[in-house]
């Protein structure tokens, strides 16, 4: 059989690399000249080795893909972030630093002397409940979503209180999960902070699991990959091709179009590529309009389009060179460097933050994610220099007083080097380059529609059996037999965790399973 695979994000690359291993004739067509999609790694300045997307590797670590398609033997190879995250205290506080490790107890210790006994015990009982708890999340991750496999999922969890009392645990707000748990703020504005990672606010209903993923940290913490984020996707393309599949950079797919029993696809340099299957890892409205281009029908597809949020946009990034690591009171790097600094000590911050998005308006105060992975990884920088990712959101993608994000960038930048500056007096000063990317850079770039990395808005009426739609979330569409999705829109969504990809191949081999013609009963 015949593949083609639209796009060379890491899901798509997944499901390539499945299909090529069984045998299949498998191309992937990707318009960038870069592979991986926000999967990858480039020089950004000299000898920096810098991530154009994601940083850390939290979820493919839990699905067990890496050792499934033996990536080791491809040059993959992962360093743990322990401790994995680090928030700082206030500026200005002589108060301790919040240090999480992987080791419970030595969490619990950092908390007990920043925030005091209660909340250490707190916490302790928080990764009691909520590790097993996420562990079914991801279990629910490894296959399509529909509702007996999530029902599956958790089935056997611990449900002491009742069906009723547990649901409503997973549906409330990660505010709620943390108000009813934690005294100290700091805490609480540091797993929020933690939790919005995924996208969502908080405050918004059913993100009380993004907030328990941090209890999993403790099982296997986030791992940064040798070499940068796209040694993940650089993996997978040598996987591919010892396979026998083919990819193309720099063509990319402009019309996907329905032909007898296949698929044709159009390529912008012309190609004519006839493939007995399609697996679209593109965004899903980049899909939608390469459907349009084929003549699919577009009363059908503007109803789609109108239903699928992709948000006001979740944030921008500054990439930097340094020629040290940010020093933060209390700590020392082998404590704060590791993992994911959270910059943020009241969720007050968090709050006006997400409000000014929403109104198309930038921060008052940027909320910071530092990663510093030079600390683990000295293959990514110069001897003598050390390499930042600083995320920051929330920040729109369209401005409301109608104004250029290229009008704001360096001033943003600004902004957000001073945040880290502030809770680690004189990284500025240390800041040799610097590459920033705003929301239209993200889209811009690696085709983030909308400036979103999680592609369509990770908020509950988008995910499971509902991401991006009803009808769109088996991994395919309606009235296009062999086309599949996969990526980033649909069911698991954002993050690096191949599920995705995984997932549409193993519904393609299911496919192919099933006589094309049944018999009638006698």
């Amino acid at each position: 059989m015949s593949v083609v695979i639209i796009g060379s994000g890491h899901n798509a690359l997944v499901a390539a690399c499945y299909l090529a291993r069984d045998g299949h004739a498998v191309e992937v067509l990707e318009r960038d000249t870069v592979l991986g999609g926000a999967v990858s790694t480039v020089e950004r300045f000299p000898g920096h080795l810098v991530d154009r997307g994601s940083s850390a590797h939290i979820m493919i670590r839990h699905t067990g893909i890496i050792e499934e398609l033996e990536l080791e033997r491809f040059g993959l190879r992962y360093i743990d972030c322990d401790p994995w995250a680090f928030a700082p205290a206030p500026p200005g506080s002589d108060a301790p630093p919040l240090v999480f490790h992987r080791n419970v107890e030595a969490t619990c210790a950092s908390i007990a002397a920043a925030c005091g006994a209660r909340d250490a015990a707190a916490y302790r009982e928080f990764v009691r409940v909520w590790g097993p708890r996420t562990a079914r999340v991801m279990r629910s991750f490894g296959g399509a979503p529909t509702p007996g496999r999530l029902l599956r999922s958790f089935w056997g969890l611990d449900a002491r209180g009742g069906g009723s009392a547990l649901s409503r645990e997973f549906l409330q707000s990660g505010d709620a999960l943390l108000d009813s748990l934690f005294d100290d703020e700091r805490l609480r504005a540091a797993l929020a902070w933690w939790g919005a990672q995924s996208g969502p606010p908080m405050s918004e209903p059913g993100s009380a699991p993004m907030v328990g993923f941090a209890a999993l940290m403790h099982t296997l913490p986030p791992g940064r990959a040798v070499g940068g984020s796209g040694a993940l996707s650089a993996a997978l393309v040598a996987r591919l091709r010892a396979d026998g599949g083919v990819v193309s950079p720099g063509d990319a797919a402009v019309a996907l179009t329905r032909v007898g029993s296949g698929w044709l696809v159009r390529t912008a340099s012309g190609r004519e590529v006839h493939a007995d299957t399609v697996i679209a890892g593109s965004h899903i409205l980049t899909t939608l309009n390469l459907l349009e281009q084929g003549g699919f029908d577009a009363e059908t597809l503007t109803n789609w389009r109108r239903r699928i949020r992709v948000g006001p946009g979740i944030g921008m990034v500054v990439r930097a060179a340094a020629s040290a690591l940010p020093r933060y009171a209390g700590a020392e790097p082998a404590e704060s460097a590791h993992g994911l600094q959270l910059l943020v000590t009241d969720r007050a911050q968090l709050r006006t933050a997400h409000g000014a998005a929403l109104a198309g308006e930038l921060p008052p105060r940027p909320a910071v994610l530092a990663m510093s992975f030079s600390a683990l990884d000295p293959s990514i920088a110069p001897a003598g220099e050390h390499q930042l990712s600083l995320w920051a959101q929330w920040h729109p993608y369209a401005l409301a007083d109608g104004s250029s994000w290229s009008d704001h960038a360096d001033r943003e930048g600004d902004r957000i080097i001073a945040e880290v500056d502030s809770y680690a007096t004189g990284f500025a000063d240390s800041v040799l380059q610097r590459h920033v990317q705003t929301p239209v850079d993200l889209e811009r770039e690696m085709g983030l529609l909308g400036g979103n990395v999680m592609h369509v808005e990770m908020s509950l009426d988008q995910m499971f059996l509902w991401r991006p739609l009803p009808e769109l979330s088996g991994h395919r569409v309606p009235g296009a037999p062999g086309l599949y999705l996969t990526g980033a829109s649909t069911h698991p969504g954002g993050g690096v965790s191949g599920a995705s990809g995984r997932s549409a191949a193993a519904l393609v081999h299911r496919d192919l399973r099933r006589p094309r013609f049944r018999l009638p009963r006698r």
